[in-house]
């Protein structure tokens, strides 16, 4: 009889978090990129920050931060906003349950909580649209709360730094989750954000940093990292095969008229129970039966999710093009004609700003990049 192969030997999971921190912290006061969030004691901001890089990256945040901030500098600004005007300043960053959420919750506290953020992640939950993760991050960074911020960022470094492969399981999560509590450190009296202090939400921001600039999901820059002495793979780690992207094509109307010196653009309101960015406003779709055979005047592609759109655009030239007028219903009451001037106070989804913008109806605002600090080791 064969004998069953002994199995192999667990990663070693040792693993000293006073040298694992200090060597991190130290890296990260070196390193840290200057982001507008960071260094603020506001705790507004890092919830709004925190909201706004869910699922989303960095540099697309930057600009919508800062614009959101200038609408909106306080919670209770936000709070007396309308819907429509929080989705118009947050169009163009996607996933607008977020701004939704975020708008319901800043009425909240302002009605019920005098305006301030609960200080720990436990109540933080309780708010609309905070979760696990963004509750943890905004209690660590904003108040000091001695608690561990997972993020895929995160769960990299930690799964690498250890040596096991990824898991979606539960036992795999709960893994990661034991290993990033173990590390953070505890607060201290000297913990406080007013001394600029904060080791559990300093410690958090490094291995976030870590993650998303060092230990990168593909071809990680080992030899830049400050724990790399301590890492058990010391380069990719196996990880679960990534879902496949779905492919769609979308046809839509941009249809232009003069109104005296100005100029009109013909959009369509998605109904307020609509699954998908309910209340937002886009140009009118158009059959695919209706665009076959013709030439749009803008092709591009827009992913949402885990789908990549494949999107044409087009637009009304002449009596020979009559036929994608029929394809809009003119009885259709979701139909409104908008003044170019005013596209910035509306609620439009991702895909019409991009392709409003580039069919040059309406201006692109560039992002506006923190300037350097004086004292870049500063954090």
């Amino acid at each position: 009889m064969q004998a069953h192969p002994k199995p192999a030997d667990p990663p070693d999971e040792k693993l000293d978090p006073i040298a694992f921190r200090r060597k991190l912290i130290a890296w990260y006061k070196s390193h840290a990129r200057e982001l507008p969030w960071r260094n603020v004691s506001d705790p507004y901001r890092t919830w709004l920050s925190e909201v706004m890089l869910q699922q989303t990256r960095v540099a697309a945040v930057i600009d919508h931060y800062q614009t959101f901030l200038r609408r909106f500098p306080t919670m209770l600004s936000l709070a007396l906003a309308t819907e429509a005007e929080v989705l118009a300043t947050w169009s163009g960053l996607g996933y607008y349950r977020r701004a939704r959420m975020l708008h319901k919750a800043a009425q909240f506290l302002v009605r019920e909580h005098n305006g301030e953020l609960p200080k720990n992640a436990a109540e933080l939950r309780a708010l609309p649209g905070i979760g696990e993760y963004t509750s943890a991050a905004i209690a660590s960074i904003a108040f000091g709360e001695s608690i561990a911020v997972v993020d895929g960022n995160v769960e990299r470094v930690l799964l690498r730094i250890t040596g096991r492969p990824e898991s979606k399981s539960a036992e795999g999560r709960a893994y990661v989750q034991k290993k990033a509590a173990a590390l953070v450190p505890r607060r201290s009296p000297r913990n406080s954000r007013a001394e600029g202090y904060n080791a559990p939400g300093d410690h958090n921001q490094a291995m976030m940093e870590l993650g998303a600039t060092i230990c990168l999901p593909r071809a990680p820059l080992c030899l830049h990292c400050p724990v790399f002495s301590m890492c058990k793979t010391r380069g990719e780690h196996l990880t679960t095969p990534r879902a496949v992207q779905l492919s769609r094509q979308s046809a839509y109307l941009l249809s232009l008229r003069k109104r005296g010196t100005q100029t009109e653009v013909l959009l369509e309101q998605r109904a307020k129970d609509a699954s998908l960015m309910p209340g937002m406003y886009e140009l009118p779709p158009l059959p695919l039966d209706a665009v076959q055979g013709r030439e749009p005047m803008l092709r591009l592609r827009h992913a949402i999710t885990n789908t990549n759109y494949y999107v044409q655009i087009f637009a009304v030239h002449g009596p020979q093009d009559s036929g994608l007028r029929h394809a809009i219903p003119a009885s259709n009451k979701a139909l409104t004609w908008v003044l170019t001037t005013r596209l910035n106070t509306l609620p439009l989804t991702g895909l019409t700003r991009k392709a409003l913008q580039r069919l040059d109806v309406m201006p692109i605002t560039l992002p506006k990049l923190p300037a350097p600090s004086l004292d870049s080791a500063a954090i």
